[in-house]
Formats: structure tokens, sequence, C-alpha cells
């Protein structure tokens, strides 16, 4: 088996639904799986420490200071973590393979998850990062991040956006690629360790960015870790049936198991009571 895919489901950075018990989404919608790619910086433990850490300093020290601090952090895990050293090293590997490094100018990451994996891939490459906010505030930082300062505007033009993960690319089309433009420079390449393949990489190549990543999830994924028993023959068919058509699959599922809904309106955990009435109230599925 690969090894990124076997770190993948080790980690619970992809995850899949027992048995008729699809997962909840904040949108109301159901799904077979959840996808929480920054586990890979070692386990679902060390991230959260790590995603508090960010949370915290983004309520508490100047922004100029955050991305040192995020990156003391981050190198530590990289030389004491084989998981996070992996995909580190996988991602520093293809950009090589498909990149001349001579025409990368800076490296990039967005809040906050972007931030698990941008930081180390800059230092490696001996690049100057860009620390990008939500509110299009950015941070160039030198390749160690002994220097970092807030910046209007920079030198150079060709940036590689390192991301957690690529979805719709409403991240990149909202925040990243505008915020990148002020500053004069240009979004020429983007890389992430999981594409989930929903869209993004052809708004991304719309944009006239080269997308990347390690990891597709697709049907030769669920086929690898079907052959290896890490998934059931019944996980099989829903994620194959969810890749095709989440919305339609999704639908013919709730409507062979009406007691998933009753169930989860009813629910103690209260996060899928709201999500669940969310699901009805808006009617997401056509289900009336």
């Amino acid at each position: 088996m690969n090894k990124l895919t076997s770190y993948l489901f080790e980690t619970n950075a992809f995850r899949v639904c027992e048995e008729n018990k699809p997962f909840w989404y904040t949108s109301g919608k159901i799904g077979p799986y959840f996808v929480n790619v920054q586990f890979l910086y070692g386990s679902e433990k060390e991230a959260n420490e790590l995603l508090d850490f960010i949370n915290y300093e983004l309520e508490n020290v100047p922004k100029e200071r955050l991305p040192k601090d995020i990156f003391s952090k981050v190198l530590f895990q990289y030389e004491n973590n084989k998981i996070y050293a992996c995909f580190i090293n996988s991602l520093i590997d293809h950009i090589k393979n498909n990149i001349s490094l001579d025409n990368i100018d800076y490296i990039s990451g967005g809040e906050r998850r972007d931030w698990f994996f941008s930081n180390m891939v800059a230092y490696i490459l001996k690049k100057p990062h860009i620390t990008i906010f939500k509110d299009l505030t950015c941070i160039e930082s030198s390749y160690n991040f002994s220097i970092n300062k807030l910046v209007n505007k920079v030198d150079k033009i060709n940036v590689l956006h390192v991301a957690d993960l690529l979805n719709q690319a409403s991240s990149y089309l909202r925040a990243w690629i505008p915020a990148v433009n002020s500053l004069g420079a240009k979004i020429v390449w983007s890389i992430c360790p999981v594409d989930r393949v929903q869209g993004g990489t052809q708004k991304l190549i719309e944009a006239g960015i080269k997308p990347m990543s390690l990891i597709n999830i697709n049907n030769q994924l669920f086929d690898e870790a079907f052959s290896l028993g890490i998934i059931n023959k019944n996980q099989l068919t829903i994620l194959k049936k969810f890749a095709e058509n989440p919305d339609v699959s999704m639908r013919n599922f709730l409507i062979s198991h009406p007691e998933f809904i009753n169930d989860s309106m009813n629910s103690s955990n209260e996060k899928i009571a709201k999500r669940a009435k969310l699901c009805i109230d808006t009617d997401i599925y056509n289900l009336k």
C-alpha cells in the first residue's frame, strides 16, 4: 500500500462512515466520509493542539510574530514525527519534479490550516514565505522566519501556494488569489496533500494556476482501501455512488432509510440534531 494512503487512514485524516450511518456536515447535507487533512500533522491530538495554538496566537500576539511562532512548532514536529515528515518530504519531491525551483519566488499559505504545511515547505526550499490572513493582511517572512514584516507590495512575482486541502477553490477565489495579487505578485502553482476532486482543480486552471496534489479522493483510492480490507463492500459502494453524484446518492439513501432523519432529529448530540433540522427545514434533498 502506498505509504501516504496508509497514513491517510491511520491518522483518520480520511474517515469513512459505518454502514447506513453517513456523517452530518455543517451545511445540513450528509456524506460517507470526513476529511481532516491537518491530522497528517501526526495525529488528531497533535493537530488539534497546533490549531489551538494558532487560534491563541491569532487573538493574542501581533501578526508579525505569528509566522515565527508557528514555524517553531512545525519544525519540531517535522524533526520528531515520521508521518508529518513523510508528507512534507513528499510535497517537496513533488514540487521538485514538476517545477523549476529557480522560477519560484515565494511560498504562500492561508489562515489557518495551510500553515501546517506551507511554512515547512518554504523552509526546506529556502524560499521566503507569505502568510495570508483572512482579512487579506500579508506577512512576508525569510525562509527561516527570522525576519517577519507586514507587506503591501513584494519585489518578485511567482508564488507557489501550499494548501492543506482542495475542495471547490472557494478560499482561493475569495481570499488567497486577491491577497497575492494585491502585492503585485501572482499564484502560479498550487499544491496540497489532498484534493477532494470536487471541481477545485478546474477552477484553479481557469484562474491561470497549475494545481498539484499528492492524493486524490476518488475511486482509485476507494478501491485500494477495499483491496486492503480498510473498508468493506458496503462502504465502497456508498463512496463510489457519492463520488458519482453526492446529492442524488444521499437523497436516495434518505428515501431508503427514513429512520435516519428521525433518529438524527432526536439525537442527544445537539450538533447532529441541529444539522438534521437544517436539512429538513431547507429541504436540501427535495424530500417533501
